[in-house]
């Protein structure tokens, strides 16, 4: 009697979560493709420029005040082709304001200029130094008889001699359906181009960060997959999706559970020309060898979905700081006397109300693409303090420790360990975009540790052990990184295969229902 009711019950759930786990299949076999179908770019990395202290004609204060901002959050130096600009983030905008070093003037339209600058670069590289004449400033279209600083940079972004066209340009504060939460990096502008494949290139301007990539095949690509895997088109049930998810995958894992019992509790009949029973026992044999597979799909699914209910609040963890314009504390050109090595990077911070600077020199090392090669250098970082341009050692380690104090709220004598970390590994990994981040590890909340990016001031990313379970839950049993000793071509095979054949088991699965119908029908 139980045997019967098992039958029926593992038949009556079979088919409520035939379409999903079909849904679901499919859309897992396209996954490891997507990975390998990208836009064509030639680069996601910038080759850091050493800053050239002779461009540098008119003092930070000098430049702040001639432009009446009385105070700022934060600056660095940037350059467009040859000239050089103080990028300032003020109070007031999320859109930087870009500064000339040699004359103190403003470049108008400079963050979005910059964008396309480093838009263009990210898709096409670093395309050689035009040696072409301009007579119209293009920005207002009239006649110049001889460009400043500001009117070449403008020119050499705006009127280039080769390469695409940029076709549109938009700003972005928050996420939406085409740039997801997923890519992390906010503000960012979208910059479209004039080409074939119809490309956008998204760019985070306060850090020359190349955010995310999307052409014509890779959109219909991610629109499919947000349909099939993601199920956005249920998007208005907010965090009722997650319900939905937890209980197709759920129901799916108990049949699996279900169709493992019948098979050891009976055993297959000759078949003697009935299809019936050969359909029958077909699925029973391709399930059983299916089925471990499934249920690692739909558990490490599950919980991954019901780890949606924890809201991802690392955005909100971030430092803001205030410098006054008027301190004379701003004095790039006495750090050179002191720095006596190639300067590829210059900014403030502030660290237990003490203003520093924060200088990145040149590394040895080659120039490494973080998208590509999952990992970067070990950067070359020095703090000084602005009033006496002393040395702080262990700099960058003692900011990250402030950071991680800052949004965890506990003390320096909790920290148990940091390390800086260089390169994605299953805790940290790709989908968290940033590096080089350091980890601040406590031993309170479960081992709770911070990942902060000392270049920004932000959290990166929060997890302790229980947030690790699910991790690995979902890269070794979802993801088949158990595969990894083998390489991304074998662990993306093992994943589509594995997922072909929970279409294989469903298909079947239908097969022998629909004769089981026919038979009932005829009787």
């Amino acid at each position: 009697m139980i045997k019967k009711k098992i039958y029926k019950w593992h038949r009556t759930c079979s088919l409520i979560i035939a379409i999903p786990v079909l849904l679901w299949a499919a859309s897992g076999l396209m996954h490891p493709v997507m990975t390998n179908i990208r836009p064509n770019i030639a680069t996601q990395y910038i080759t850091p420029t050493v800053i050239d202290i002779n461009k540098i004609k008119i003092s930070l204060q000098q430049t702040l005040i001639k432009n009446n901002i009385d105070s700022f959050q934060s600056f660095r130096l940037v350059h467009i082709d040859t000239n050089w600009f103080y990028q300032i983030k003020t109070v007031s905008s999320n859109q930087l304001q870009y500064l000339s070093t040699e004359t103190g003037k403003k470049l108008n339209k400079g963050d979005w200029i910059y964008a396309q600058y480093l838009a263009r670069y990210f898709l096409e590289g670093n395309s050689e130094k035009k040696k072409d004449s301009f007579n119209i400033n293009p920005i207002n279209n009239k006649p110049v008889s001889t460009l400043d600083c500001c009117d070449a940079a403008a020119a050499y972004v705006l009127k280039p001699s080769k390469g695409c066209v940029v076709k549109d340009i938009s700003f972005l504060s928050t996420f939406d359906n085409e740039y997801r939460n997923i890519n992390r990096l906010l503000p960012v502008y979208k910059v479209s181009f004039e080409r074939k494949d119809g490309i956008k290139v998204y760019v985070e301007t306060a850090q020359d960060r190349f955010a995310f990539a999307v052409d014509n095949k890779r959109a219909t690509l991610n629109t499919l997959f947000n349909l099939i895997h993601t199920w956005e088109w249920i998007n208005f049930l907010g965090k009722g999706k997650i319900f939905v998810e937890l209980f197709f995958s759920g129901l799916a894992f108990i049949t699996a559970v279900m169709g493992i019992y019948i098979f050891f509790i009976t055993k297959s009949k000759k078949i003697n020309g009935n299809s019936l029973v050969k359909a029958r026992r077909n699925h029973r044999y391709t399930s059983i060898v299916i089925v471990l597979f499934t249920l690692m799909f739909t558990f490490s699914g599950f919980y991954h979905a019901f780890s949606k209910f924890k809201d991802d609040t690392r955005d909100k963890f971030f430092v803001t700081n205030s410098f006054l314009s008027s301190s004379n504390q701003l004095n790039i050109n006495k750090l050179f006397t002191v720095i006596h090595k190639p300067v590829i990077n210059i900014s403030l911070i502030k660290m237990y109300n003490a203003w520093y600077w924060q200088v990145t020199t040149k590394s040895n090392s080659n120039s490494k693409d973080l998208m590509k090669e999952m990992s970067v250098n070990k950067p070359s970082v020095e703090y000084l303090n602005t009033t006496d341009l002393s040395v702080i050692p262990d700099g960058d380690k003692k900011y990250a420790h402030y950071l991680a104090e800052k949004f965890s709220k506990y003390t320096a004598v909790e920290i148990v360990s940091d390390s800086l970390i260089t390169k994605f590994d299953d805790e940290y990994n790709f989908t968290d975009k940033r590096l080089p981040v350091w980890k601040i590890v406590y031993a309170k909340n479960n081992n709770e540790r911070y990942y902060v990016e000392t270049t920004t001031g932000k959290l990166s990313k929060q997890i302790n052990d229980n947030d690790l379970y699910e991790g690995y839950s979902f890269a070794l049993l979802h993801k088949h990184h158990f595969m990894d000793f083998a390489g991304k071509n074998w662990r993306d095979f093992s994943t589509m295969f594995w997922a072909a054949a929970q279409i294989i088991m469903v298909i079947v699965g239908l097969m022998l229902y629909f004769k089981f119908i026919n038979k009932n029908k005829k009787a």
